[in-house]
């Protein structure tokens, strides 16, 4: 690794402070699962002058439920937010997306805001000493749409409809389900508005914008949660496709849904058609299976990836079974 200042920011007031000076050239680093294996293969074309700890902030791990409102700090731990009580009893997707995270270890290191924050994993991307300048990175071109496709996107491309790699993030379709919103140093955004496609960059925050705090609202009574993962091993491995859902019945129907899969396009994808086919309806095979269908009918799958198609589909029907 090539030599970098380190600081250890006291507030978050610090931090900002900081990022301003670096103008663009620094980096947080929190659990640093992510940064840090970037830094070591040196994936990016250019190399952070420093990091920004913000671990010794105080209280931004605090995970509070108060008047029907969970707050989760930003560095909150993975594996805490899992066996959290509240959370599994009230927010049933979110503690079970927390869960099927990584491994038990890296899950005792990240955390919910590096989480949903994390850099694409497109193996042409992440391939060490920037040997594919690709778009991501202001090249010209993805390497993935000539390439291997096994896990890359099957609803479309960004960055004028060329790169296909995928968010990569459990916790992040989870938050997009429940409603939550996003609070950063200087805003405040719903979940499903802070992703964000663009050259080294997967959210909306500035270069001197941190995630201060997730607000979730509590999803009531009538209202159940969900969170489906489908990976080639149960821990460790990031989603090929994963799914979060939460429903709300009425009269033994469905008033109102919010489904959202990730790992199958560039941001977290809110599975509108898929809601829209389980509104009104009793949660059943039948009704379950429509909606699958519906949550993929825009799908266009490429030359390696069809396969993802069909288990989006189940589980999206799963998830919806699984809140009946």
């Amino acid at each position: 690794m090539k030599t970098f200042a380190h600081f250890n920011a006291s507030t978050v007031e610090e931090a900002v402070s900081l990022l301003r000076r670096y103008r663009g050239r620094a980096s947080l680093i929190a659990g640093g699962t992510d940064i840090l294996g970037k830094m070591k293969d040196r994936i990016l074309p250019s190399y952070p002058e420093a990091l920004i700890n913000l671990k010794t902030i105080p209280s931004l791990d605090a995970v509070n439920e108060e008047d029907g409102l969970l707050s989760i700090g930003p560095l909150a731990i993975l594996e805490d937010i899992a066996h959290n009580p509240t959370i599994r009893a009230g927010y049933t997707a979110l503690a079970e997306a927390a869960r099927r995270t990584a491994s038990p270890h890296l899950r005792e290191m990240g955390t919910i805001g590096g989480n949903i924050c994390q850099d694409i994993r497109c193996w042409y991307y992440r391939n060490p000493d920037n040997r594919f300048p690709c778009l991501r990175k202001g090249g010209g071109r993805c390497y993935a749409l000539e390439g291997d496709t096994r896990y890359h996107s099957i609803f479309g491309g960004s960055v004028d409809e060329g790169c296909i790699a995928v968010h990569p993030s459990d916790t992040a379709p989870a938050l997009i389900a429940l409603n939550a919103r996003i609070r950063t140093s200087r805003r405040t955004v719903r979940a499903q508005d802070f992703f964000r496609v663009e050259v080294s960059r997967t959210t909306i925050l500035a270069d001197d914008e941190i995630v201060t705090q997730i607000q979730v609202p509590r999803p009531g009574n009538g209202a159940k949660s969900a969170f489906f993962k489908f990976a080639l091993r149960k821990s460790i491995d990031f989603p090929i496709v994963n799914c979060a859902v939460m429903i709300k019945t009425s009269g033994g129907k469905v008033s109102s849904a919010r489904i959202c899969l990730n790992a199958v396009y560039v941001k977290p994808y809110r599975a509108v058609k898929a809601e829209e086919a389980i509104t009104g309806e009793k949660i059943n095979e039948a009704s379950a299976g429509t909606a699958g269908d519906a949550a993929v009918s825009d799908a266009k799958p490429l030359h390696d990836n069809a396969y993802m198609v069909q288990v989006a589909r189940t589980l999206v029907k799963r998830a919806i079974l699984a809140c009946g």
